[in-house]
């Protein structure tokens, strides 16, 4: 949850990918994102999917936001979405969905501690989930071991493992998740370089090692898709959104 608690001071926020989908409500103003070069406001609620590069927001007055993080397969496995469809997209929750998220989004509006909130989100999704269907547990199975392996496996080892072929575990990826799994490696191993950094006292010569990067050249060029900056001159020490998500 983040609150501007009455400053609304106009500022403009850099995000960067970090592998997991979002639900968010605004219970402030609205914000306005500039995710493929055009600015637009955004709905008040709505659902953000992989993004595969940095993007902008700002808000418009007011911040009051309530966000879910799911696990980058939940979206498709609690309400059958086309995660490909939401892949550099935030997008509004309308109709049939939007009925059924109503008690969510009043929860999310209601003036009530963050953590009476998130007690409660976590018994309706526990009630909800009882009723779904059985999930794809081959794709679940692989983007877990993406995760636990920090990005570092390959293609190849995804299917022997899971037990499917490379076209069929494409085909999985980009339904349940949005992105390919070699593209989700890449970004899960970008988001590894914050966690490290957050949990670990170590040296910039060694970061690139230890995220499994081949060598320092092609750390920077990695890290510099996803920020538009160099990680020499990224601000990790920053309030700002993007570390709030990325530091785990």
């Amino acid at each position: 949850m983040i609150d501007s608690e009455g400053d609304e001071t106009i500022r403009k926020e850099k995000i960067i990918p970090d592998g997991y989908p979002e639900m968010i409500f605004h219970y402030q103003d609205p914000f306005r994102a500039n995710i493929n070069r055009v600015w637009h406001l955004q709905k008040k609620a709505l659902i953000a999917g992989q993004i595969r590069n940095y993007f902008y927001l700002e808000n418009t007055g007011a911040t009051g936001m309530f966000a879910i993080k799911f696990q980058p397969w939940a979206l498709k496995v609690l309400f059958d979405l086309d995660m490909q469809e939401l892949t550099d997209n935030a997008v509004g929750i309308k109709n049939d969905l939007s009925k059924l998220l109503t008690p969510l989004k009043q929860i999310a509006y209601d003036d009530m501690p963050f953590t009476d909130k998130v007690a409660k989100c976590e018994v309706w999704f526990e009630n909800f989930m009882e009723n779904r269907p059985e999930a794809n547990t081959k794709v679940i199975q692989a983007a877990k071991k993406i995760i636990e392996n920090k990005g570092g496996i390959t293609l190849q080892e995804l299917c022997d493992i899971v037990g499917v072929s490379q076209r069929s575990l494409e085909r999985y990826f980009k339904s349940y998740i949005g992105v390919s799994p070699k593209f989700y490696c890449r970004i899960i191993r970008f988001s590894s370089i914050f966690e490290l950094l957050n949990e670990e006292k170590v040296d910039w010569s060694d970061v690139s090692y230890l995220a499994g990067f081949y060598d320092q050249s092609h750390f920077i060029k990695n890290f510099k898709e996803f920020t538009g900056e160099e990680p020499t001159r990224y601000g990790f020490s920053e309030e700002n959104m993007a570390n709030f998500f990325l530091k785990k």
